[in-house]
Parts: structure tokens; sequence; C-alpha cells
């Protein structure tokens, strides 16, 4: 009966048992849970989604997270078995999700773990050992790279490199915040972290060791202008800029007398024909 619940439905039924708060859950709540899941995983559903209309062009799908967030509380610890000798131990709603050779997905011997209620979609390449999280999203032609993490609800989109080592924060909480978002064509070089729900615009270039979060202001050289995250958006990153990390002089009190600098990322190009001709090497890793 759950299998076949549309999709009006099934948000009804999940925000319902979200609501409720119920101290144990029936068979019947953990079959909505499953179809729930099943949707997140064919990507029919996602925790956010391109919305013309909204000032980020995002829109947060707040039934979707609640959803992920019920999971947790149907969930009982259990033993997960791993590939090998790996095992794990978390809820029995989130088990490491499965693939086929028919998924068309690239998972490269070594490590990696894809949890179960993410998309992963054809043509990615997830090289070891890298982590995606539930109620992620990563689109086709991307790669993440060696000890690259996707946080939850995390939404990444076509043909982007993930460098190694990379940070990709989630933020399922509250269930109305935007996740950190990374728009089609990014390149985000090795050591970066993305956090608290950034918007990364499309075919950006973020440079090696860039850290992007609310509370950091970003200089962009070439407009001439300061990108803030506010009280109602978070930082949003230009398409096609390239930013770097780089750091600006503390200019009063005893930080000025000591000569201190602090960190601050920097956008010191947009892309051009130079900048092509480096990110055309990523192609033959795919």
């Amino acid at each position: 009966m759950t299998g076949n619940l549309g999709l009006g439905s099934l948000q009804a039924e999940i925000e319902a048992l979200f609501d409720a708060k119920l101290s144990s859950y029936s068979e019947d709540a953990r079959q909505v849970f499953q179809a729930f899941v099943q949707q997140l995983n064919e990507g029919k559903i996602r925790a956010a989604e391109p919305d013309e209309t909204q000032p980020t062009g995002w829109r947060v799908n707040t039934w979707v997270k609640k959803g992920i967030l019920l999971g947790f509380r149907i969930g009982k610890l259990t033993h997960l078995p791993g590939e090998g000798s790996r095992q794990f131990f978390d809820k029995d709603t989130y088990p490491l999700k499965t693939f086929s050779v028919s998924d068309g997905v690239r998972i490269v011997p070594g490590g990696s773990s894809i949890r179960d209620g993410c998309y992963v979609a054809p043509g990615t390449t997830c090289m070891p050992p890298m982590y995606i999280n539930t109620g992620s999203y990563v689109d086709s032609g991307t790669m993440v790279d060696s000890h690259a993490l996707v946080g939850s609800c995390a939404q990444i989109g076509r043909n982007c490199h993930l460098s190694a080592a990379v940070q990709i924060g989630g933020v399922l909480e509250p269930v109305g915040a935007l996740p950190v978002i990374i728009e089609d064509e990014v390149l985000v070089g090795g050591n970066c972290g993305v956090y608290e729900g950034t918007v990364v615009g499309r075919g950006a270039v973020l440079g090696s060791g860039t850290v992007l979060n609310r509370s950091t202001p970003v200089y962009d050289l070439v407009r001439e202008t300061v990108h803030r995250a506010s009280a109602d958006l978070p930082l949003i990153i230009p398409e096609e800029a390239v930013v770097v990390a780089g750091s600006r002089r503390i200019t009063s009190g005893v930080g000025k007398q000591w000569k201190l600098s602090v960190y601050t990322p920097i956008i010191v190009k947009y892309r051009d024909a130079g900048t092509e001709a480096k990110i055309q090497l990523e192609d033959l890793l795919r």
C-alpha cells in the first residue's frame, strides 16, 4: 500500500509522523519511511532544488529534511556489515547504499562509503576513500576525490570536481535552512571547505585551501565589491568566479600593532580561456 503512495500523500505521511514525535513506530511507519528513502535514492525528491523565484536560485524542501530526521528517530542501532573486514554500527534505517553496474557509478576500491538515502547519478566517479552522507544529491559527471566529504543534504551539480580532502558541509538542521549548494561545472580545489549553506555559482573555481562560510566575507577584486551572508541569505559566490585563499591586515588595536592579518577569500578573476585550459585536464580522470 505504501509503495503506491503519490508524492503528495508521501509528504503528508512524513510530516504527520515527524510532528507526532512518537515513542515507538509501527511497521506501517517504517514502510512509509522506506518509500521516502526510495524516492531519495532515485533523485525524485531532494532536500533542495533549483527555483528561479528565490533570491538564492534554490528552494529548501523542508518536508524532505523532516523525513531524513524521521529516519533517525525510527531507526534502531544495529550491526551493518561492510565489504571484507569492515563493519559498522548505525541506525538500521541508514545502511550503506547498494549499487550495481547498471547504475553507471564508478566506486573505485579502497574504503569509500555512501549512505542510503542519497542520489548519486550515473557517470559519477568516487575515488577512495570518500564519503557521501544521506540526503545528498550528486549529479552526473562529478568526481568526488580521495578523502572528500559530501555532507548530509548537500547538493552537488553536474561535471564538478571535489578535489582531495574537500569538505562540503551539509546543513540538515534547522529544516528550513538551505544546505550547501555546489552548482554545475564547479572545480573545488584540494583542502577546501564549504559550509553553512553557502551557494557556489555555476562554473566557479575555488583554489586550494579556500574556506567559505557565513561569517567570512569574500572580497571581489574584479567587481570591486564584497560578498557577504546576511540574516536572510547565505554567502553566494558568483558564477565563474575564481576564488583563492588570501588575507587582509588588521587595521586597529593590538592586531595592527603586531602587524597581524586574518584569513579572507578573494575573487581574483572570472573564468577565461586560461582557466579553461587548466581544468580541461580534469576530463582525463573521468
